[in-house]
């Protein structure tokens, strides 16, 4: 015997509950109506009244006229409640008869013309009734199921209210989602369109009979025939709207902070939007949140170099390989259960200033650097292969998602009092377009990136995280941000809030009248509209397959080891002292507080690294390691131990000396004070050289440039290195670079003033040209022109390198028409002042390429990596131009003995184009300098202007 019904709330409840196939009269007259209410629905859109009102008012509206239009009822009647109240009188079947009977009569006439379609989609529904929403599973023969009534849950959907238990012993069917969706394909694009916004209440309905993750409305929409297929535009919009039109304002708060809350009568599941990728998948900054975690399964993902070293490789290709690996790993986690989709990565903020205690996690100074850097990774980061062009960026599929920080202007942290929180970043129009902007528009327009977050700082006494300029005018107006838009530290009016504020007060906000309910929807949308891209919704099957043997891959293990090599910046090498010959080095003294790094080596914002390989491990794969620490930390506040390196420095073939600052001298929140190494550490680095038996190699590790002027011209010290923060194996990089295996080629990102330096100005003082009336100089090698201890761009190798021009365009002429007007430019007092100075690079296509090729020859005795590195110097006379200007690089690799060509194509507006004071883009008249390879060959190129 039949069990009692349970109620509805019960059956949604139970998994194991399911409506059993129609096999009674009654069953079959409900599935006909379906058919018959959708063929009504279907023959109504075409009366032109039906269709105007099914346009422009709710499906409940619509629905009502439907049944009305069929059934003959009156217009001040309640269809829904007579329809529901036949289907459940003890005459329902005459009701059902009667309900047929003035459908068949009222649209014979239209039916006929469209009568073999009508023919195979009733019998086509016939078959579909019995099986589509139905249980396909019973859970004994002999019929002790349970019967479930989806009635009140249908009810509920089509009105939009709270489910009600009320009579849920009722026996009655829905109607099958997949009858809709059949007849959708069927109809006119734009009709079909207007049923699916709708009538989401059937295609987007959690389905708890669905069993994927994670179990949202969206993959039940996903299971029922794919809704997306019969939209003729982007579903993902009409998806998120679905969802956010069916939240409460209660419910929208909870999902705009780093923890979304969910909606659990949605199926909409928790999601913690912060996670971290610097350089590598993080477990670091959720504040106690489950979004990514290491144990289990996944004990350690691939720690790569910190990005100021990655950046030093001036590879363009690594920096994108190094974000695909970042990304495999972090899906394959998430398969795990143990990562987010989330990233809020990667930081492309310009140091500005050495003293920065965030050097490390970002590409460097100069503008250009940090903006292809973020390109490139963040590509690597998001692509997936084969839609990676799709110019409809709310559809393109995500791999993960990135966030370029810290909009804009910041980068101080902590300096002598001063903190990010209550920074005020006076800063001029020109230097915030010319140099802070700059990498974000990069990171939008050419990284497609899917978010940005704003900085904890005001800039010229405008919090960051408020100013409509930047927000709306700049990024989401001019540069078109296709995503979200987060908050980092006390700011307001953002998609996303990097904490817990939103979702405690934004509910009182919209009540007290101080935010509109649609700017929360807005927001949720940007959010929503990334979660669908990654797939969220639909449990990502395109990357189902990656699991932990992605994760700490041999692959992923030797890209790190080939990043931290190509970092790696050889400063000095006296009398080619390098590389050590492991034939003859039999014994090496490997001293200093980062002899035996690990920690140390993969910076800030890392996660579990896969394994360590220390400078000792590397350099034991060579001789014999002598170990002595010389420094008990970086502070090195006790010079007894530099007496033990001594003595072992004194013995050994070979002399390592690994020495620098790590995160208790310079991080976030904690910038720097000085530039000279901590403590006693100088002292350790002469003492052991003065008494050395063999060459001695200083390998410093940091992130900013420390002033080692000492070191530079002690002929005690034979040569040195610069490593950074090398990444998990970073011991392994360093050995195979010292003995030979590896050819150094990395470039200096940074200038590395000398200490004095810093005198000179405060840290807090913004401009990047200098102040005279205060005495303050230039900011990076683009307005610095004093002494340094090393420049940017700085770099040598074990071989030699020659440049030879093979071809160069040397003039580029522009045809102005009597639309664009000539531009004033300042000059210096005397210096000569074109015609034409400049025009507004706005007011011309601007499609007009310069191309020159140069070769570049090996001609040393191993093979070994060259960054072929292109700057501009603009015409003379500009008053306030930089000294320099980076517009290209291109790493490339030469066999000994070999040359390459390596040829630049280059827009003129974009390279020869200059920012003036009032902020406006110009192109100036007359002869810019292209210097290549740092002076190694130089020629000019002359822009005129013709009306």
């Amino acid at each position: 015997m039949p069990r009692a019904h349970t109620s509805d709330k019960e059956m949604m409840a139970d998994r194991s509950c399911y409506p059993r196939p129609f096999v009674d009269v009654n069953g079959s007259l409900a599935c006909f109506h379906g058919a018959i209410f959708v063929l009504a629905f279907y023959q109504c859109k075409k009366q032109d009244y039906l269709l105007a009102m099914c346009e422009l008012q709710s499906l409940q509206s619509c629905r009502k006229h439907v049944f009305l239009y069929n059934c003959h009822a009156s217009f001040d009647a309640d269809p829904c409640k007579e329809f529901t109240s036949w289907l459940d009188s003890p005459e329902r079947a005459m009701a059902w008869s009667y309900l047929i009977f003035w459908i068949v009569l009222d649209t014979i006439e239209l039916t006929i013309a469209a009568f073999p379609k009508i023919l195979f989609l009733a019998a086509f529904l016939l078959l579909l009734s019995y099986w589509v929403d139905l249980c396909h599973q019973t859970n004994d023969e002999d019929d002790e199921d349970e019967e479930c009534s989806p009635r009140e849950a249908l009810l509920e959907r089509t009105s939009n209210k709270p489910h009600s238990n009320a009579d849920s012993h009722r026996r009655c069917s829905s109607i099958p989602s997949a009858i809709v969706l059949w007849v959708m394909r069927e109809l006119p694009p734009a009709i079909a369109v207007n049923i699916v916004e709708e009538s989401r209440t059937i295609a987007f309905i959690h389905d708890s009979s669905v069993s994927i993750h994670p179990q949202t409305w969206a993959a039940a929409a996903s299971s029922q025939n794919q809704v997306p297929n019969a939209i003729s535009f982007s579903s993902s919009v009409l998806q998120v709207k679905d969802l956010i039109d069916r939240m409460t304002l209660e419910e929208k708060v909870q999902q705009i902070g780093d923890t979304a809350l969910g909606v659990d009568r949605l199926g909409l599941p928790k999601y913690e939007w912060w996670s971290e990728a610097l350089h590598g998948v993080s477990n670091v900054g959720q504040g106690g949140s489950s979004a990514t975690f290491f144990g289990g399964d996944v004990p350690g993902a691939t720690s790569f170099p910190t990005v100021i070293v990655t950046a030093a490789s001036f590879n363009e290709s690594l920096w994108k390989k190094i974000g695909q690996a970042v990304s495999t790993e972090a899906r394959a986690m998430h398969n795990a259960g143990q990562a987010g989709l989330t990233f809020w990565s990667p930081n492309i903020n310009v140091v500005r200033d050495p003293r920065w205690g965030r050097a490390l996690e970002t590409p460097g100074e100069d503008p250009f650097v940090v903006g292809r850097y973020a390109a490139n990774y963040v590509r690597g980061l998001q692509d997936v292969e084969g839609t990676e062009n799709t110019t409809d960026l709310n559809s393109r599929p995500l791999k993960v998602a990135a966030c370029c920080k810290h909009y804009a202007a910041y980068d101080v942290d902590n300096w002598i009092g001063v903190d990010r929180y209550h920074f005020n970043s006076r800063v001029t129009e020109q230097d915030m377009k010319e140099t802070f902007l700059r990498p974000f528009e990069m990171c939008v327009k050419e990284g497609d990136v899917t978010s940005v977050m704003c900085s904890y700082n005001r800039i010229n006494g405008i919090p960051a995280c408020a100013d409509p300029k930047l927000l709306k005018d700049t990024i989401r107006g001019e540069w078109d941000l296709h995503g979200a838009y987060n908050r980092n530290g006390k700011g307001t009016g953002l998609d996303l809030d990097c904490g817990s504020f939103y979702t405690k007060f934004s509910e009182n906000a919209v009540v007290q009248g101080k935010v509109g309910e649609a700017e929360i929807d807005k927001a949720l949308k940007n959010l929503y509209i990334v979660l669908m891209r990654l797939g969220f919704f639909d449990g990502s099957p395109h990357f189902k397959s990656l699991g932990k043997n992605h994760i700490c891959s041999d692959e992923h293990i030797e890209l790190a080891t080939e990043a931290a090599k190509q970092g790696i910046v050889l400063l000095k090498n006296d009398n080619q002292n390098l590389p050590l010959n492991s034939a003859k080095i039999k014994t090496i003294a490997v001293v200093g507080p980062h002899a035996n790094a690990t920690k140390v080596m993969i910076g800030n914002y890392a996660g579990v690294p896969c394994k360590y390989t220390t400078p000792v491990d590397g350099f034991a794969l060579y001789g014999e390691v002598k170990y002595e620490m010389g420094c008990e930390d970086v502070s090195c506040k006790n010079e007894s131990l530099i007496f033990p390196a001594m003595k072992v420095a004194k013995e050994a073939d070979a002399t390592i000396i690994l020495v620098g600052l790590d995160l208790s001298v310079e991080a976030e929140s904690l910038d720097r004070v000085n530039l000279l190494l901590p403590g006693y550490q100088t002292q350790l680095i002469n003492q052991v050289a003065t008494v050395s038996k063999g060459p001695v190699i200083l390998v410093v590790m940091s992130a900013g440039g420390v002033d080692i002027s000492f070191a530079k011209d002690n002929p005690d010290i034979n040569a040195i290195l610069w490593a950074g923060y090398p990444g998990e194996e970073g011991g392994r990089a360093i050995a195979d670079i010292i003995f030979g295996k590896y050819n150094p080629g990395g470039r200096l990102p940074l200038t590395w003033y000398e200490a004095d330096y810093v005198d000179m100005l405060p840290m807090t003082s913004m401009p990047l040209r200098p102040v005279d009336n205060l005495g303050y100089p230039g900011r990076t090698y683009k307005f610095f022109n004093g002494s340094t201890v090393y420049p940017f761009g700085y770099g040598l190798s074990y071989t030699q390198f020659t440049y030879k021009l093979v071809s160069s365009k040397r003039s580029i002429h522009i045809k102005l028409d009597k639309f664009q007007h000539c531009r004033n430019m300042n000059y210096i007092d005397g210096a000569y002042k074109p015609p034409c100075p400049a025009i507004l690079i706005d007011d011309i296509k601007c499609n007009k390429d310069f191309k020159f090729e140069v070769q570049v020859e090996n001609t040393g005795t191993m093979d070994g990596s060259e960054v072929v590195m292109v700057y501009k110097v603009p015409p003379k006379g500009i008053l306030a131009a930089p000294i320099k200007d980076l517009i290209a690089f291109e790493r490339v690799f030469v066999r000994a003995g070999e040359s390459k060509r390596v040829e630049f194509v280059l827009n003129a507006c974009k390279s020869l184009g200059m920012v003036d004071y009032k902020a406006y883009n110009l192109l100036p008249s007359g002869e810019s300098t292209i210097l290549v390879g740092n002076g190694a060959i130089s020629f000019p190129i002359a822009v005129r202007f013709n009306h």
